[in-house]
Formats: structure tokens, sequence, C-alpha cells
């Protein structure tokens, strides 16, 4: 049976993470991602989760990795000035394989910036955040009912690649309020164990496809060490050894880099004849679709991608766009940071033209419509 109901996308998210199997959430109260953490001390311990008020954002997301090796499906969401706190622990959750969602509801910066007001300005960050070379999955909704599914997908996506997942919301979805539908049961996938004895476990040793065998959970009798430098396929560190670590290093990077195709998630819209493209991913992703039915209407060729997975970057879906329109339009608020890698991939096959809008407020219809003309 499928539930409707009205809600804004905080809500969304809190519900799809609770759908996906999310019993263990630990977060600091930031706007505009507070609401997050209200209803999960709300609704967690109704379904015997764990929720935990922890006083800092750099507590939130190590009790958030402790909790995923003790077995539970953790989260913790934030919002600018604390998605920078919890960076090391981004970057510790890499290095060590470890299944986590984080949710960013983002708003202006730099430092304590606009709290109340939407942005996009933690694009890069979420990517590049943390010190080293690793790769993170990040997914960007651009309505109430993709918080909910994408933060489902989230969930999944941190099993299936062992991986920090970030799900890469903003001020104007986290609080606008649409009808959503939720199903009565959602695809989730389970923590897979290991396939090995606990006599032949190696922790760290990856398959062809470049996965592990399985997590196990603390005290079950695998012998694990978790530790934060760079370490061999037991666990053990080898920072002193060069090709070791280098090792390490490129197959954390690959596990994603590699499998970028399966990762693709893309909507297209009125791209198949189209002479103009927009680009876009959350929240500007509607005004977009918007401007360019209004540009069909005039009889402009005009069409819409909108990323749903912003990491990995889209490139082979935009690499043949780039092969077909003659102008891509990228609007985003924040300096133009993603029309950077569109044009990186464009490579001068098409114009480019960065549509950067700040201070808190969305592109108008009219706005995107003025530039596809």
């Amino acid at each position: 049976m499928v539930q409707t109901l009205v809600i804004h996308g905080n809500e969304a998210c809190v519900r799809g993470a609770m759908a996906a199997g999310c019993r263990f959430f630990a977060g600091y109260p930031i706007t505009p991602a507070t609401e997050i953490t209200e209803l999960m001390a709300r609704m967690l311990p109704q379904v015997r989760g764990v929720f935990l008020q922890m006083e800092d954002e750099i507590a939130s997301i190590c009790a958030a990795l402790g909790a995923a090796w003790g077995g539970a499906k953790a989260c913790t969401a934030t919002s600018g000035p604390g998605f920078t706190l919890k960076q090391e622990g981004i970057g510790w959750a890499a290095e060590t394989d470890t299944p986590i969602v984080v949710i960013d509801v983002m708003r202006g910066g730099p430092s304590t910036g606009q709290p109340t007001s939407s942005s996009q300005q933690d694009v890069m960050q979420a990517k590049y955040g943390s010190h080293g070379d690793y790769e993170i999955i990040a997914l960007t909704p651009s309505s109430v009912q993709e918080a909910f599914d994408l933060t489902v997908k989230a969930f999944n996506l941190a099993e299936i690649y062992r991986n920090p997942v970030m799900v890469l919301s903003d001020e104007i979805v986290g609080h606008t309020r649409e009808k959503i539908r939720i199903p009565e049961q959602v695809e989730v996938v389970r923590r897979k164990k290991p396939e090995s004895s606990i006599k032949d476990y190696i922790p760290y040793r990856p398959t062809s496809q470049g996965f592990l065998d399985g997590m196990p959970t603390f005290n079950q009798g695998y012998g694990i060490l978790v530790d934060g430098q760079l370490h061999d396929e037991w666990g053990i560190r080898a920072g002193h050894k060069p090709d070791v670590s280098a090792g390490l290093v490129e197959r954390i990077c690959r596990k994603i880099t590699g499998h970028a195709r399966e990762l693709l998630d893309v909507e297209e819209y009125r791209l198949d004849d189209a002479e103009v493209a927009v680009i876009a991913y959350g929240s500007p992703a509607r005004p977009s679709l918007r401007a360019t039915k209004e540009a069909r209407h005039t009889g402009v060729k005009a069409g819409c991608l909108k990323m749903r997975i912003l990491w990995p970057f889209p490139e082979t879906a935009i690499d043949q766009l780039c092969q077909r329109v003659k102008k891509i339009i990228v609007p985003e608020m924040n300096m133009g940071k993603i029309y950077r890698e569109v044009e990186r991939v464009a490579r001068g096959r098409a114009e480019v033209i960065s549509m950067p809008k700040l201070g808190g407020e969305m592109h108008t219809p009219q706005e995107i419509f003025e530039k596809i003309k």
C-alpha cells in the first residue's frame, strides 16, 4: 500500500533512511538540517533504533562510524560548517571501507555564512573535503520525493560499495513541503556477511570487481583491525611500505571510479533533437526543466539533463551530449563549480555557459529561459 503524505524534504530524508534500514543516528542540530536530527530523535526509538545527540559534529560522525562497525546502518546529518568538521571522519570512512550515509543540507558559506538560506557551495567539499586521495558517491535530490528515494538509494549504495555516501540536499529541498508517495516496502540492500570462514577471512583483500568479502561485525569472531593509517590486506599498518600503501589508495579510488557507469543516474528531457541543453542538479533542476519547456513553446530546440548522482561525475552522459548540442547552460547556486567539470568534458565541442547565483536565491525559469534564447 502506498502512503501519500505532504511533508518537507528533511522529513523525507528521515523516512527514506528509516525505510532503508537506518537504525543509528548521531548528530548535532544545525540549520537548515535541524529537522532531520529532531525527527530521528522521535522516530528511531519507535523501531528500537538508537539516537545520540553528540557534543559536536566530529563526535557525531565518529559515533556513526563506530555504529557501522557495530553492525548498524548508520547516518549523520549536517550543514555548512558542520559538514566541514565531519571531513576527517569521511576520509576515515573511505580509508577503512566503512559504509555510512552523510546528509548535507547545503546553505551559503563560507564560515557561518547564511544559516537559513540555500546554496550548492559544498559540491566540491563533498568530493575533496578530506585530505588524501579517495572517492565518494554523492546524490543530489531536487524534490521532496527524490529526497526520500535518493536517501534510500544512498543507504543501498553505501552497503554495495562500503563507502561514505552523501545526500547533497539544500535548504530549498529541505524545507519545501509537497506531496510524496512512500511505498510500503522499498528495495533494501542488506549488509553482506563474509563468505570466507573466520579462519580464512582476509578483511581487505578485494574481489575481481574491487569489492571486499563482506563486512563482519565486531565480536563475531573475525579478526579485524580497523585503523586510519594505510594498511595491508589484513589491516596491519603499512604506511612505510610504498607499494602496499599505493595499492590501497588506488583500490579505494577505483572501487568507485571503476564502477562509474553502473553509478550513472541522470534524467533526460527532450535531448534527442536538442541544440541547447541545460545541465542541472538539486533545486535549480526544477526551474531548468520549466525553462526548457518554455523554450520549446517558442520553437527553440532545448532540453534538460538532470544529475541525480553528481559524484562520480556522469562524464559518459555529458560526453555524448556534447557531441549533439551547440550550447550548454549550467545554472548553479554557487560561483560555477560544476560548470568547470562540464567544460572539462566538453573540450570545446559545445559552448558551455556558467550561470552562477549566490545570496541564497534560486534561479527563476525566466532567467534560465533568457540564457537559452
